[in-house]
């Protein structure tokens, strides 16, 4: 069994990317348009604020620890990452976050919101916020299956051969 690295780096980046560069368009296109049509949609009902690595302990000495503690402050995000791309500018703005920047980069987009933000969120509005984190997160777990399957290629069930004249 040769394993193809390449595809499912390609996967990572884009779900169903490495099914496309391996010649199963089909797979490919139905993996691209169902996964990010979960992830966006989880967005759009998250109002674009459930994607986010929270930057909660800036008195970590590490930098190392201090995305540790930040994880197992926000657990989500270990399930939102394997999206590949769509999930990049959260960890860009982790890394470049100031709580004094009037004018973040890519206008806050998948910025960690404050906690009066996200109090104010889980408060007033109804659970569509919660559902949104939710699917973003199904969607970055589903494309760990699509990877696997870019890496290994599809399973085909081996067929033994009748004797002529046997029946099916």
């Amino acid at each position: 069994m040769k394993l193809d690295f390449v595809a499912a780096a390609l996967s990572y980046l884009i779900p169903g990317l490495g099914q496309l560069t391996q010649g199963r368009v089909r797979k490919g296109l139905l993996f691209l348009v169902c996964l990010y049509a979960l992830f966006f949609y989880g967005m759009y009902l998250g109002q674009g604020k459930n994607v986010y690595l929270p930057y909660y302990h800036p008195e970590e000495r590490g930098t190392l620890s201090r995305v540790a503690s930040d994880l197992y402050a926000r657990f989500q995000f270990v399930g939102q990452f394997p999206i590949g791309m769509a999930a990049w500018p959260a960890v860009y703005q982790y890394f470049v976050y100031s709580p004094d920047d009037k004018n973040p980069p890519l206008h806050g987009w998948m910025r960690a919101p404050g906690m009066d933000e996200i109090n104010q969120l889980q408060r007033d509005s109804d659970k569509t916020w919660d559902l949104g984190w939710v699917y973003t997160v199904i969607a970055g777990v589903l494309n760990v299956l699509v990877i696997y399957d870019a890496l290994a290629g599809p399973a085909f069930r081996e067929v033994k051969a009748s004797p002529p004249g046997a029946p099916a």
